[in-house]
Formats: structure tokens, sequence, C-alpha cells
């Protein structure tokens, strides 16, 4: 008797982590000393201290420097103060949530600009929405990327959801996209991301459906948003080539049944939001990103020290006139 092999390849994130450590250990050659990562832990949450568990060792069996504070919410502000003040540290990132509320928004902004490994910076999301893609005139310093959303942007790549025959900004032009998660931290920024890269994307939260597009024929400098009134997932999913899920919820499970025969699926939330049913449908299967988040921590606080010494070595104007800058430059953003 033969047996068919599953249609569906699931791929770890621990295998896609691989190839970006390479090119981190590349440009870690390029500098004089190990960066400096310090990680601020202030809450109870088992996934934050997961996290900053795994970026420690991700970091030290790479060849970063890391760092982790442990303190209560009210000493979170002047940590990171001193942080900012402190030539020892390179980069920051704080576990979030602390408050779950505005004051974790605020925490965001105060944290220097030239040390935000995360891409939270009022600096670096208004550029992540306008499409512009780096820092200065003279495009020698990139803007740094929320970490999540550009972990899911370098899965797609490495599964070549990307084409990379078509130029930077349209190689998702032809792809459908579904975002379930709207939230500010990753659903929205990750759906500005795909549209700004050519993709039609719905972001689906539980307020309702959203169109991202770069308008027909991806003709538009950078995204905009339609309200799809009355739609739900049921209207969307017949177009989706790629479903990207995010819901923290343990009751929140994906409906397969709605999925396109052959659609690629990524889970990004600590949740499993697809359930087993999903590989009777999908072509490829994605579980977790956390392991790719992690490297691309490491990433951004690489380019964080490239920038700044790209930054030392331009006229200091050439740096403080941000809003010169040509958005939609076809060069790469991630």
């Amino acid at each position: 008797m033969t047996t068919t092999q599953p249609s569906c390849k699931v791929v770890l994130a621990g295998s896609i982590a691989k190839g970006l450590l390479a090119e981190v250990s590349d440009g870690l050659k390029s500098i004089e000393q190990p960066p400096h990562l310090l990680g601020i832990l202030a809450n109870a949450d088992p996934s934050a201290r997961l996290y900053a568990e795994w970026t420690e060792k991700t970091c030290k069996e790479n060849g970063f420097q890391y760092t982790l504070r442990e303190v209560g919410k009210d000493q979170v502000e002047e940590t990171i103060m001193n942080a900012n003040a402190d030539q020892a540290i390179d980069g920051i990132i704080v576990y979030y949530p602390i408050f779950n509320s505005r004051q974790d928004q605020y925490l965001q902004q105060i944290v220097d600009v030239s040390k935000d490994v995360e891409g939270l910076s009022h600096r670096y999301i208004f550029n992540m929405y306008q499409n512009i893609r780096f820092l200065d005139e003279a495009q020698t310093q990139k803007s740094i990327l929320p970490c999540t959303p550009l972990a899911v942007i370098k899965i797609l790549e490495y599964l070549c959801i990307y084409n990379t025959i078509l130029p930077y900004g349209n190689r998702l032009f032809g792809h459908t996209i579904c975002v379930v998660n709207r939230s500010e931290v990753v659903g929205r920024p990750l759906a500005a991301l795909l549209a700004n890269d050519g993709a039609c994307v719905y972001s689906v939260d539980v307020t309702g459906i959203q169109k991202f597009t770069r308008g027909e024929g991806i003709r538009k400098r950078k995204h905009e948003v339609e309200d799809m009134d009355g739609w739900g997932l049921e209207d969307c999913l017949p177009f989706c080539d790629v479903v990207i899920t995010g819901v923290p919820g343990e009751k929140f499970k994906f409906p397969c049944h709605l999925l396109r025969e052959g659609a690629v699926c990524v889970n990004f939330s600590s949740e499993k939001n697809f359930g087993p049913e999903v590989k009777e449908k999908a072509s490829i299967y994605v579980p977790a990103t956390g392991k790719v988040t992690i490297v691309v921590l490491l990433r951004n606080l690489l380019r964080i020290v490239q920038n700044r010494r790209a930054g030392n070595s331009k006229p200091a104007e050439a740096v403080e006139k941000p809003e010169k800058v040509e958005a939609a430059n076809p060069r790469n953003m991630a």
C-alpha cells in the first residue's frame, strides 16, 4: 500500500534564523567592539521573560554583549534615561507590556532614537508609515523597523514570496495578504510595510477589515487605507495567497476551512492561532517567529551602530534634515 506525502511543508523559525545570523556575523566583523544591548524587564509576563532569556542566549552565542536589568514599574523611566546617557550602552529594549496603557507609549518615545533597537520611536514610526527608507540625504543610514514586523518580512523573503526580479518596493506586487491583528505594535505596522512593498493587504481586527494598498498598479508613493464595510474573513480570504496571524488569545482559532488552497500561513502570536487542520489546506506553515525576531533585534542593533558611525563621518547638516529625504527611493528599507 502506498502512502501520500503531506502537501504542507512546516518551516521552523530556527532554520530561517540561521541565514540571518550569518549576515549579522559578517556585519559584526566590520566594527571595533561588540555592541552592548540593555534589556529592561519590569513585568511578570512569562512571554516577556522568555523573550529576555532568548535574547541573552542569542547575544552571547553571537558575540554581542547583553545586560538585563529587572526593575519595578516606577523605575523604568529613570532606567531608560540613565541608559540613554550611558555611552557603554549601544541599544535598549524594553519588554512590554508594563502598564498596558498609553504610559507604555510614553516610555517608547523616551528611548533615545539612536539606541532604539525596536524601531518604536516617533522618527522611525513616521518613516515606516510614510515609506521613507533612510535617515539622511546621502542614504547611508537606514531607518530602523519594528522587530516582529521585520521578522515576518524576512520570513516571507526566505520563503521566496518576495519576487527578487522586481525592484525593491515592488517585490510583493501581485500578492494578496491577510494579516489578522491590527495592534499598533505589530499588526498595523506589518500591514503598512507589506503594502509599501507592493502587496494588497487585508488587515483584520475585531473592529472590522481594512485594505492597505499603494493603489492600482502600485503607483502611489506610500500605502493608503480603505475601510471594507460589511466584510468578514469569508470575503477576503478567497483572494489571499498569504495569511499571517497574531491574535494573543488562547481561545482564538483561525477558521482554516476558509483558507485558499495552497496558501502560505505564518503565526507570530505566542498562542497557536492555527489548528492542526491548517496543514490540510496550506502549502507552507510557519508556526512561530520568535527566533527570527531575536536575530532581527541583533540586526537592528548592528544597524544602529553602523548608522552612528556613518553619521559621524558626514557633515552635521546632512543628518539633521530628514524632511528632505526622498520617500519613494527604490533601494531596500529592510
